[in-house]
């Protein structure tokens, strides 16, 4: 296994060369998969509308205040009214099917939960962290649903921060049903599921009411990306604060705020084990941009993003591929390729030299978070790590994290 590096490059901006020959790798491995019939298929829709038109019109009386479907080209920028007016204490359940194609001869596309976004009112804007969300409304006001991506809220009523010119790019759509309860939530769905099922939506509602994943104690989501089950508090043998990693088809960011003077000598320390990678493919382009990280915020909008690559060299250093993440994050190759996965390796990181050499200029002032960062939603395929031990240290003094 090639060790970390202890000296970085400047960082690059991945170039147009980068973007083409990802793109071209994608579209030989769409055709292949045409060709054999293992492509993935578009969700049906129509069977969607099908199936809760009938089962809301079998429910018992009593059972529903309101209920609508909404449909939610992936061309229409946020927002789309449903015609429902929520007042604070009402019990909404929506599930949402479709995909939104960002490069359908690439088989790029983003499915529900992350794409598919709700607010009541003025905001804040939430998402759920599964294709069907159950929630009591804190406060009154029209419910208004979202195709989220390419956008990027600018702030927490839901305002884009993005151009929605950029929508008309977007192919597909979502389909949306809304269903308002007189009943208690979970009773309402046990109602539902009486009658049957679509694509196990009303099941899997069920069982996140039941059993989802909270974050550990201390940290919180990005809230421009939304919840999520990504990162969860395990048990590790030997190991401090740990929390696993499994991402699909989603985006996560957790954050836990510190305060650290960026001065020299200050470290980040940490052990991760990666078992999976959610790529095959280098991750300095867009479409493959697919990977499992830890950051660290600077008070200067910064941050440097340490992970493990499929394919890059240990030591590249480039500016993310994002637009809206180009001029604010940093990516650093730590570890590459298949040796080592499903193993413990310790990090040690001096984030002062790392700022200097990737990014150089002024340097911040201090270090203010400290980021899980987990991102399959471009190539949609698994990834799991497992995170602990982590801390920032400086002259002997350690905070602990998480």
């Amino acid at each position: 296994m090639t060790d970390a590096p202890k000296t970085l490059p400047r960082a690059y901006t991945p170039s147009k060369g980068t973007e083409l020959g990802i793109a071209a790798r994608l579209g030989l491995r769409t055709l292949r998969k045409r060709l054999s019939g293992k492509l993935e298929k578009a969700p049906d829709l129509a069977a969607f509308r099908r199936f809760f038109t009938e089962a809301v019109g079998k429910l018992s009386p009593g059972t529903l205040v309101d209920a609508k479907l909404v449909d939610l080209p992936a061309n229409r920028a946020p927002w789309t009214a449903t015609g429902i007016r929520l007042d604070a204490g009402d019990k909404v359940t929506t599930f949402a099917m479709g995909r939104v194609d960002m490069a359908k001869p690439l088989d790029v596309w983003v499915a529900p939960p992350f794409q598919f976004w709700a607010k009541v009112g003025d905001g804040p804007v939430f998402r759920g962290t599964r294709a069907g969300h159950s929630y009591v409304a804190d406060h009154g006001g029209d419910l208004s649903l979202a195709s989220y991506f390419p956008g990027e809220w600018a702030s927490p009523d839901g305002r884009l921060g993005t151009d929605p010119a950029d929508f008309a790019a977007m192919g597909g759509g979502m389909l949306a049903a809304v269903l308002v309860w007189a009943v208690p939530i979970e009773e309402g769905l046990l109602r539902l599921a009486a009658l049957g099922d679509h694509e196990g939506l009303v099941a899997g509602e069920l069982d996140r009411l039941r059993h989802a994943k909270a974050p550990p104690a201390g940290w919180k989501h990005l809230w421009y990306l939304g919840d999520s089950e990504t990162f969860f508090r395990c048990e590790e043998v030997g190991r401090a604060r740990a929390i696993g990693c499994v991402t699909h088809r989603d985006v996560a960011i957790l954050q836990y705020d510190v305060e650290a003077p960026l001065e020299p000598g200050l470290m980040l320390e940490w052990q991760w084990k990666v078992d999976r990678l959610p790529t095959s493919l280098r991750e300095d382009s867009v479409p493959s941009h697919d990977y499992m990280s830890i950051a660290v915020e600077f008070d200067n909008g910064q941050d440097l993003t340490y992970y493990w690559s499929a394919a890059l060299p240990v030591g590249t250093v480039y500016h993310c591929p994002l637009p809206t993440w180009k001029d604010k994050e940093t990516h650093v190759v730590l570890r590459s390729g298949p040796q080592g996965l499903g193993t413990w390796i310790a990090e040690a990181r001096d984030v002062h030299a790392d700022y200097a050499a990737a990014l150089g200029g002024t340097i911040p002032g201090k270090v203010i978070r400290i980021w899980l960062i987990a991102n399959s939603l471009f190539g949609r395929d698994r990834g799991e790590s497992t995170f602990a031990g982590i801390e920032l240290v400086q002259g002997g003094q350690r905070i602990p994290v998480g």
